[in-house]
């Protein structure tokens, strides 16, 4: 396993937690800017090894959005659950494709 994939594995962990109604959000907002940061920075370090290893950067590109709009309540809690849900994807493709 490559570090694109581990760190696509704890980025989509993480925004899977985002994604639990309300306390993902409430956590989010009251940490402000401290896990914005976190998580942008390692969304940002995530499609950078991405692109350095030729794999697929969709995952960590949606996280920055993400990243940058999780605060508003609804279209935020879509959009991690749809990040994580594709930041793991990316993963276990990776994991596949090292696999064969």
């Amino acid at each position: 396993m490559n570090t694109s994939s581990v760190l696509k594995w704890v980025t989509g962990g993480i925004e899977a937690f985002f994604a639990i109604p309300l306390l993902g959000w409430l956590i989010y907002t009251h940490t402000f800017p401290g896990l914005f940061l976190l998580l942008l920075g390692l969304h940002i370090v995530t499609l950078v090894l991405s692109i350095k290893d030729g794999k697929n950067k969709h995952g960590s590109i949606l996280g920055i959005v993400t990243a940058c709009l999780a605060w508003i309540p609804i279209i935020g809690w879509i959009m991690h659950m749809i990040t994580a849900l594709l930041l793991m994807v990316d993963a276990k493709r990776s994991e596949r494709a090292i696999e064969m």
